[in-house]
């Protein structure tokens, strides 16, 4: 009985030791062979998750049928910080963290120091390429924390890294700070452009692209329905109150001309058409996935967002644009296949925000809606802390729903910054479609551990956000829009979006887990085995249903 024991135990630990030994090995000589060619992730701007359920009879077998059904979708994925843009959704993305540490607290946001509004990729120290005009003057400076996309860079600079989108934020903030190049869309011209940020000219393929003229081509077609307009069924008819029009229309109703508007074709399915094409070109003209390097291509898709600004998320457009979009995603996979080769490349898609139903709609519906008049709140606010403080401009600017207070003149005056946020945020409780509100006081000093208050928390930076926050009720928006919607709160109609993984070592599968977008970067950072970004708490996601 010794024997049979100790000769059991000699093996159980030989056993242990091999095991430990290839396990050491593996972790510390990771082979090219271990990795993908290619990372490509994929932004969908304003896509909600209920797209996916809603359209779903109407995709084909090979885009986003392929991705969810040969992949692993997280169907209950979602932000969880305000607000709920597309500057703070692309950093949220590739940060793997909120704007409370990316810093990317909105669109933009009021810069005291220069006392006006500081735009998210505005960079006044870089040169225009590709163009003469202000709009090639971005950079990802004002991005706080690194990328998924630079740590990739850091720890393998041969690896080529990608950005190309309509929107500039969508092409700066997920190539990060280290990015071989990001263009984005100069409307006025159909040209693709960037800045001295990733070098002094664009490079051969990209010129290509520019001169090769698609933009203009796509601007003399007529945008008409993909499928016959009767089948439309998941969306509202064609002429509906809703809806915005084109210049030139008196109607929002199908065809839509693009009058050879190379500006009009980004709010319509062209635009994502034109990105496609683009990021196939990037492909194949940068060599991405053509060696045992890992290379990442980032690519957003901006159309849809601009759609659903105009028309609306129940609009025969917006159906339209995501059953054209879906073709598009087959192609490109399709493409991959042939190019890197399937099971050699790592997709990652999902969205920057999600969407409100219109408004006006809501309450023709009698569900609950409404527009809050800034405008005239703020007059009012004026008013107040006037006859509480004296008299003074006291509110410096008003952005994201935050009110910004004159700091310097509050200090002047000898007044508690403190009571006057408080003060002043009490005051705006009276008014119609306000759920809450807070102060810049308490984001700094408590601490919030859920909640819209918490969401709220995680999107604050003290020397970029507003001094008193401006909560609204669900369904409502921040002014009027006659027409259209918009976005921004942290309802789940602006957070839940889609999150699919496939390709590269992802297993097929799906799971109702809540998941949160700051999880994505570190996720992709521990199947590429690099560092996670530095301002991520490193959660990673678990491919398990």
């Amino acid at each position: 009985m010794r024997y049979i024991n100790k000769s059991i135990l000699i093996l159980l630990t030989f056993c242990l030791v091999i095991q430990f030994g290839c396990g050491q090995k593996n972790k510390q000589t990771h082979s090219a062979a271990d990795q993908p060619k290619l990372v490509v992730s994929i932004v969908v701007d304003q896509m909600r998750y209920d797209y996916l359920p809603l359209y779903w009879d109407k995709f084909e077998e090979d885009g986003f049928k392929r991705l969810i059904q040969q992949g692993f979708s997280f169907e209950n994925n979602h932000f969880n910080y305000f607000p709920t843009y597309t500057g703070p959704g692309h950093a949220a993305v590739y940060t793997g963290t909120t704007p409370s540490a990316n810093g990317i607290v909105g669109n933009a946001w009021y810069d005291r120091s220069i006392n006006d509004n500081m735009y998210v990729v505005a960079d006044s120290t870089v040169n225009p390429v590709g163009t003469d005009e202000d709009m090639g003057k971005m950079s990802p400076a004002n991005l706080l924390s690194t990328t998924v996309t630079d740590e990739l860079k850091n720890v393998s600079p041969e690896s080529k890294v990608i950005g190309v989108s309509i929107k500039d934020r969508g092409a700066v903030l997920p190539a990060g700070h280290l990015a071989d190049g990001a263009y984005w869309y100069e409307d006025a011209t159909g040209h693709f452009v960037s800045s001295s940020w990733y070098g002094d000219k664009l490079p051969q393929w990209l010129q290509e692209f520019n001169d090769n003229g698609m933009a203009k081509k796509l601007s003399r077609q007529s945008w008409e329905t993909l499928l016959p307009i009767e089948e439309y069924t998941e969306s509202n008819a064609d002429d509906t109150p809703y809806e915005g029009t084109f210049d030139g229309e008196d109607e929002p109703v199908f065809p839509h001309a693009m009058d050879s508007s190379t500006a009009r074709i980004q709010t319509s399915p062209f635009g994502n058409k034109l990105t496609a094409e683009l990021a196939q070109k990037a492909i194949k003209g940068a060599s991405l996935g053509s060696d045992n390097t890992t290379d990442f291509l980032t690519v957003s898709f901006s159309s849809t967002d601009y759609v659903g600004h105009q028309f609306g998320p129940h609009s025969i457009e917006l159906q339209d644009t995501y059953l054209r979009l879906d073709n598009q995603l087959a192609d490109l996979l399709n493409y991959l296949d042939q190019q890197v080769g399937k099971g050699n490349y790592l997709v990652m898609l999902t969205s920057d925000h999600g969407v409100v139903d219109v408004p006006a709609e809501l309450k023709d519906k009698n569900l609950p809606g409404g527009y809050f008049d800034s405008d005239q709140v703020l007059q009012e606010l004026s008013v107040y802390l006037a006859d509480e403080y004296g008299s003074g401009d006291w509110i410096e600017s008003y952005i994201n729903q935050q009110v910004y207070l004159d700091r310097n003149l509050i200090a002047e005056r000898g007044i508690s910054l403190k009571e006057i946020q408080r003060n002043a945020a009490n005051f705006l409780l009276q008014f119609e479609g306000v759920r809450a509100t807070n102060t810049a006081y308490n984001y700094q000093q408590k601490s919030y551990a859920e909640g819209q208050q918490a969401m709220h928390q995680r999107g604050f930076m003290y020397d970029r956000s507003g001094d008193v926050s401006i909560q609204l009720k669900s369904g409502w928006l921040d002014s009027d829009y006659p027409t259209g919607t918009s976005h921004s709160s942290t309802y789940s109609y602006d957070t839940h979006v889609p999150l699919i993984f496939y390709g590269w070592n992802v297993p097929q599968g799906r799971t109702d887990r809540r998941t949160v977008i700051p999880q994505i970067a570190p996720t992709i950072s521990n199947m590429l085995n690099i560092s996670m970004p530095s301002g991520s708490p490193a959660n990673v996601l678990q491919f398990e249903e």
